[in-house]
């Protein structure tokens, strides 16, 4: 299953704009509230440094792409409808918003750094509006929603223990459809100190505090401090960063990839999304504004900021947030091929501290019959099958009927 990621934030903070750039898609984009009436899912790509280079040979990607010495890992998008105030009551798209933010492993949550809108999601005059209580507003919402699935469960909760269920599988299985799991909530007891606590003497603070810190450590949650290309954003950019200092917040300018994708897309430039620079190729087929606004880019944003930021926030979610690493599982030890002969293949995905007994599950759940220990390519050691794998790793795993096959072809 690849990697889903949810853009979240108020109506007109740019999550079309950079749903489009990440995807390449032409979703509709106006000012007009909820322009984003239903969830649109898109691909986007999860980008990080290949292998082959260093095994010196020329891979051949299946379930990924390699572009100039990078992999290209395909992963889910989702643009969600704008929250309003009290969508967990189920106001506006509310209740559409929340099942399908569930659904997602990590949140990029949009604001306006420009703050150029209002406390509804209304465009007003630049600089006006507050992205740091815009951010707050939907945080607020998503937290109600953790606590009214808590609190509207209540009694079941609590005759569930009452007849000798532990609390925190009880609490877990409450949860569980929305991505939730035991770690998170044993964790989320000792962090607000209520694992001591009988529940029936929860009252709504505490809800609220385990709702909110459960919030948190489920859905992980990246800033994307979008219309950073504004004058006046970069002083809201530096207030969300002190405000939500345990927070990551990326500055971006999602206008700005997206003009870079299209074009690149068009053959009038060489640009790799997330790229520090782009080259111009075709000079005399750009038109005045183009040049400026290619100018703009060059200068504003890439040379303050580096990036336009779009695709720095998606891996930032993937690799930081997620914790995720790339791990590249083969057949053929020796020539870091599949059965069929493909070079490095596959890049799977794997949450740090993922074994190599995790690997055979996520590659066929019968990988697991018999397997003995894997094989690390780059220094030719055998793996125990609890080894913790490492981002980049190259694997091959062995099993008793592996062996079996080797040894009747030596023979």
């Amino acid at each position: 299953m690849p990697i889903k990621l949810g853009l979240i934030g108020k109506t007109n903070t740019g999550k079309t704009t950079f749903f489009n750039s990440a995807t390449l898609s032409s979703e509709e984009i106006s000012s007009y509230p909820f322009t984003t009436k239903t969830p649109v899912s898109g691909v986007a790509h999860a980008i990080t440094l290949c292998v082959h280079p260093e095994f010196k040979i020329q891979d051949n990607p299946n379930n990924s792409k390699c572009i100039d010495g990078w992999r290209y890992i395909p992963i889910e998008l989702i643009d969600l409808p704008g929250l309003i105030k009290d969508a967990w009551k189920g106001k506006g798209l509310g209740n559409q918003f929340l099942s399908i933010a569930a659904q997602s492993d990590a949140l990029l949550h949009v604001v306006d750094a420009s703050g150029g809108i209002d406390s509804t999601g209304k465009i007003t005059k630049v600089g006006t509006g507050d992205p740091v209580s815009d951010f707050a507003d939907i945080e607020e919402e998503l937290t109600m929603w953790y606590q009214k699935i808590l609190e509207g469960n209540r009694d079941k909760v609590s005759k569930l223990i009452k007849n000798g269920s532990d609390v925190i599988d009880t609490i877990t299985d409450l949860y569980r459809g929305i991505g939730v799991n035991k770690i998170h909530v044993k964790e989320t007891l000792l962090a607000t100190k209520l694992e001591e606590k009988n529940f029936d003497d929860f009252d709504m603070a505490d809800s609220k505090k385990l709702a909110s810190y459960l919030r948190k450590i489920s859905k992980p949650t990246l800033i994307v401090a979008n219309k950073i290309d504004v004058e006046g954003a970069d002083k809201n950019f530096a207030r969300l960063r002190e405000r939500y200092n345990d927070s990551i917040v990326i500055p971006v300018s999602g206008d700005s990839e997206f003009s870079l994708r299209r074009a690149e897309q068009k053959g009038l430039i060489k640009y790799s999304p997330g790229s520090e620079q782009f080259e111009i190729i075709e000079s005399d087929k750009l038109n005045e504004k183009q040049i400026r606004a290619l100018d703009f880019i060059k200068q504003g944003i890439m040379g303050e900021y580096m990036r336009t930021g779009v695709q720095f926030a998606i891996n930032v979610a993937v690799f930081k947030l997620l914790k995720m690493n790339s791990i590249y599982p083969v057949a053929d030890d020796v020539k870091l091929a599949d059965k069929k002969g493909q070079i490095l293949p596959d890049l799977f995905l794997l949450k740090d501290g993922a074994t190599i007994n995790d690997l055979a599950k996520e590659i066929h759940s019968d990988l697991t019959k018999g397997l003995l220990y894997g094989k690390d390519l780059r220094y030719n050691l055998r793996l125990p099958v609890d080894y913790q794998l490492r981002d980049r790793d190259v694997v091959s795993l062995v099993s008793a009927v592996k062996k079996q096959h080797q040894s009747r072809e030596e023979k």
